[in-house]
């Protein structure tokens, strides 16, 4: 009987910890000419730093896709190498250098940092090495051939969001988000579809980040703004701290809170508890959905870890999966080849619903309205409606 092709997690040392070594000598375009052996994939994920769980979540779900296909892309075997992008635009570029050109990989998936996306694309375009990134994608990122993503662009979420706050809230809707990109990012995509539809701006501020602990002033200032509800953007620790301050000021049964998605994603529902009932956010993703794939998806994940899947481990979920049909079109580890293969790749199946690349290489998708609601004794984002398809 021949023995089943094996998907190796390099750079690892027993215990599950990583080193980043220098980046050793070699040329850009890591083994695009090879015909024979494995398909070399870097997973360029956080192992350390605050954003670990979502690199925990990205790389669980790759692999479990890796799991449901005997360790396989495209037919074909593949060598992961993981690696650590850490928390910082320096720490992934190390990484995504590593990789490149030392390890030589055909092509890399991952990045969950938007700082670190931004600095690795001329390693890629320059070095024509296919990246499918599976979390950041700034609203910066623009006229690549090599960088493709299956997450979203950064604004999307606040975009999907933004009519229907308009057109379901009789008063004004008051801003509040961490002073950073992805803020920024968030709120103008709200807006960008909050006013065409005549929603009616309260106020707009951002608040220091990371120093802001406490936001009872900027609660306040919303409160007196007279606002009928409020969007916000706010993740991670920030999230917790924010969405239990909502309600110990006694927000939560006065203003209706809608959000980016990432304010209850994952881990950061546990950590804000009860505070988070009736809070509404977009979404790409829920691990509700019913489709036969995301069914399969969800019981494999939570097999495998013992918790409900995220966005951030179905975009990476999604990632193994534009490499499987892309890695048997192009017929084996070829950079170029398999590049070309992704561009020509349609509709994608996936536990989110059918989407496909567009132009600029992110998704033509669905988004969801989600709202926290106790199901089972257990707190959960739940779809409440489509809100539409954004990417076109």
């Amino acid at each position: 009987m021949t023995a089943r092709p094996k998907t190796y997690l390099l750079a690892l040392v027993a215990a599950g910890s990583l080193t980043l070594g220098a980046c050793g000598g070699g040329t850009l375009g890591g083994g695009g000419d090879d015909d024979e052996g494995p398909v070399k994939i870097g997973l360029l994920v956080p192992q350390s730093g605050v954003y670990t769980s979502l690199g925990d979540d990205m790389r669980a779900g790759f692999e479990v896709y890796l799991d449901q296909h005997d360790n396989q892309l495209g037919g074909q075997e593949v060598e992961v190498i993981l690696a650590d992008e850490g928390e910082t635009a320096d720490s992934g570029r190390a990484a995504a250098d590593r990789l490149v050109q030392q390890d030589q990989v055909h092509v890399v998936t991952g990045v969950v940092n938007s700082a670190v996306m931004n600095g690795i694309v001329d390693l890629f375009e320059g070095g024509e090495i296919p990246l499918v990134g599976s979390n950041a994608s700034p609203t910066t990122l623009t006229d690549v051939e090599y960088i493709w993503r299956t997450s979203y662009v950064n604004d999307e979420p606040g975009e999907a969001l933004g009519a229907y706050v308009a057109e379901n809230t009789e008063g004004s809707v008051y801003f509040l988000a961490a002073d950073y990109q992805a803020g920024i990012d968030e709120v103008t995509g709200f807006k960008s579809t909050f006013e065409p539809a005549a929603g009616e701006i309260a106020g707009e501020v951002y608040t220091p980040f990371p120093a802001t602990t406490n936001f009872q002033p900027f609660l306040a200032n919303a409160r007196s703004s007279g606002a009928e509800a409020m969007f916000t953007f706010y993740a991670g620790g920030a999230a917790v701290e924010f969405v239990k301050q909502y309600e110990q000021f006694g927000l939560k049964d006065e203003i209706t809170h809608y959000s980016a998605g990432f304010l209850t994603e994952g881990g950061v529902l546990d950590g804000q508890g009860d505070s988070a009932l009736g809070t509404f956010t977009s979404m790409n993703y829920n691990y509700d959905l019913e489709n036969e794939l995301n069914a399969q998806f969800v019981a494999d994940y939570e097999e495998k870890t013992d918790r409900k899947p995220t966005t951030y481990a179905m975009a990476s979920y999604d990632a193994a999966k534009v490499l499987d049909l892309a890695i048997a079109e192009a017929g084996g580890p070829d950079s170029q080849a398999i590049n070309e293969a992704i561009g020509g790749l349609g509709e994608i199946e996936s536990p989110r619903g059918t989407w496909r690349f567009n132009d600029n290489g992110t998704p033509i998708q669905m988004w969801y309205l989600r709202e926290v609601q106790e199901v089972d004794g257990e707190l959960t984002n739940v779809v409440v409606e489509e809100l539409g398809e954004l990417g076109g």
